[in-house]
């Protein structure tokens, strides 16, 4: 997807900051965005995404012109060190109290190589009722049945993660996990990749959102049994992530 042009302070010189690879990166963290709010994980301007660079990150800031996280582009997405200090020119731009978030994950993890923060409902419902869910479904969706399988995490505080320390006990809470929980207010996410990070995050809340379907309907399903996981392959990055992420890029009309 090309770069869009935008007419907001800066953006014309940032689009180019860093090389070819760090504007793919950026148009990668924008996209992410866009689904994200096209798919109801966040909405207005709350969330954010980021990719690893070098010794820092690409973060999703605030715009001076800002339009929510359905309308990101490359412009929004400022190079920051990963303790949240500017690198390139930042001016107009407001960085996310929650950057820890990235930050910590990046210096805790370095097989990481991109964060998403959302905020859909379904992990909300779960994390306040204590609703944990069960591998119980197998070929509807085998990514979100091997999340559920490794367990989903819950990070107990209902705060905002705006400090180093509280990320670091997120981070901890974790527990290596792709994926964690944050009661009373979101979802970590992170990936190998802004495609991994971003299908994983939609595939979360898509087994997050059949917990809450179950419970709703006193449902109480067994795990998928043993001899039947054996018989749900691991399709692999090229289609659980590649085709996926292609396929949520074709939804907003940008494939």
């Amino acid at each position: 997807m090309p770069a869009e042009a935008d007419e907001r302070p800066g953006g014309a010189d940032v689009a180019g900051s860093g090389g070819a690879e760090a504007a793919a990166l950026r148009r990668d963290v924008a996209a992410a965005c866009r689904i994200l709010a096209a798919k109801g994980l966040v909405s207005g301007i709350l969330g954010h995404v980021s990719a690893r660079w070098g010794e820092g990150m690409l973060l999703r800031c605030r715009g001076p012109r800002e339009r929510g996280l359905m309308a990101s582009v490359p412009e929004d997405v400022r190079q920051l060190s990963l303790g949240g200090d500017a690198v390139d020119d930042v001016e107009g731009w407001a960085v996310p109290n929650e950057h820890p978030i990235h930050g910590e994950l990046y210096r805790a993890r370095p097989e990481v190589g991109a964060v998403v923060h959302a905020h859909p409902r379904s992990a909300l419902l779960c994390g306040l009722a204590r609703l944990r869910p069960v591998a119980c479904f197998g070929a509807f969706d085998i990514p979100a049945m091997r999340l559920a399988l490794g367990g989903v995490p819950v990070y107990p505080r209902a705060v905002l993660i705006s400090r180093a320390e509280l990320a670091r006990d997120m981070v901890v809470a974790m527990a290596g996990r792709p994926a964690c929980i944050l009661y009373g207010h979101g979802i970590t996410v992170v990936g190998a990749t802004v495609a991994q990070a971003t299908v994983t995050a939609v595939a979360l809340d898509r087994l997050l959102g059949v917990t809450v379907e179950l419970a709703q309907l006193g449902a109480h399903p067994a795990r998928v049994p043993d001899a039947d996981l054996a018989e749900l392959p691991d399709l692999g990055p090229a289609f659980n992530e590649g085709l996926a992420w292609q396929a949520l890029l074709a939804e907003l009309g940008e494939a």
